[in-house]
């Protein structure tokens, strides 16, 4: 179909899923050229290393057009392909030697005996003016630093959901998990984030 005499390509993700394994090589070229820029942000909050990404990225797709028969479409094409990325991503990041890095667990919010905030409320208020203490440039590095060491089982979760945006019965879908637990574990790693941003900017007080 043209609009304003320009050709619209209205080939999905999964007919050139099929044309791939059928042989049509150009076919599957058109899905890396399609999700390579969002496969690698996505490995890249994953791993927190550019050079690991980079190898994640290009181990995902060497992944996906060995088993692409496999796809059945019983999913969205891009489900699977972040499913491989995602798992990709893990294992690339679990095989690297590091250096360990201090819990986000020490930041979680307190509570009393009767299940309430023991923080004062001038505390738990201090992410929401954060930006008034920290510049935005050394918050953003602060920020992908605390999305770093979260526990993967949270960080996984928090990067489909919140960073790259996607609904959460499709993160559940990736992930293998109920989309209960998609929101229990993004609701911790919402808490641990806002611990430590609560902490950063006591320091700049």
């Amino acid at each position: 179909m043209d609009v304003a005499g320009e050709q619209v390509d209205e080939t999905t993700d999964e007919s050139l899923a099929a044309r791939a394994v059928a042989g049509d090589e150009s076919a599957f070229e058109t899905l890396v050229v399609r999700h390579q820029s969002r496969v690698y942000r996505l490995v890249r909050r994953l791993t927190g290393e550019d050079g690991d990404a980079q190898d994640a990225l290009q181990e995902t797709f060497v992944q996906v057009y060995r088993r692409l028969s496999s796809f059945r479409g019983d999913s969205r094409f891009s489900t699977w392909l972040y499913r491989v990325a995602t798992n990709t991503a893990l294992m690339q990041r679990r095989a690297r030697s590091r250096r360990p890095v201090e819990s986000l667990e020490a930041f979680t919010a307190r509570f009393d005996d009767e299940g309430r905030h023991a923080d004062e409320a001038a505390v738990l208020a201090v992410p929401c003016h954060i930006e008034q203490t920290i510049d935005r440039e050394r918050l953003g590095e602060k920020v992908r630093l605390a999305v770093d060491r979260l526990p993967d089982l949270y960080r996984e979760a928090f990067v489909l959901r919140d960073l790259d945006e996607l609904e959460t019965a499709q993160v559940a879908e990736i992930l293998d998990i109920e989309p209960a637990t998609v929101r229990q574990r993004v609701h911790r790693a919402r808490v641990l984030l806002r611990g430590f941003l609560s902490s950063l900017a006591e320091v700049t007080r």
